[in-house]
């Protein structure tokens, strides 16, 4: 599984976000708003997006591409 750690708003988690569905069709992709979350915002709050693997705990900062998108997910 997948999250995108995301704003409202945001034109680069925007493009991240259509990317990822372009890239992964069919791949569950969670999308968390850090506003919500003091941590979140604190942890995340200039670097978003940034899509994290929950299995390993891996983040990936944007920018990124397809070739990247695919290593992030393959490794």
């Amino acid at each position: 599984q997948l999250i995108l750690y995301s704003r409202p708003d945001c034109h680069l988690c925007e493009l991240a976000a259509e990317l990822i569905g372009a890239c992964l069709p069919g791949q569950t992709v969670s999308k968390m708003d850090i506003e919500d979350d003091l941590k979140l915002i604190s942890r995340y709050g200039i670097r978003v997006p940034v899509l994290q693997r929950t299995d390993t705990g891996r983040e990936l900062d944007w920018p990124f591409d397809k070739a990247m998108l695919a290593r992030f997910i393959s490794g």
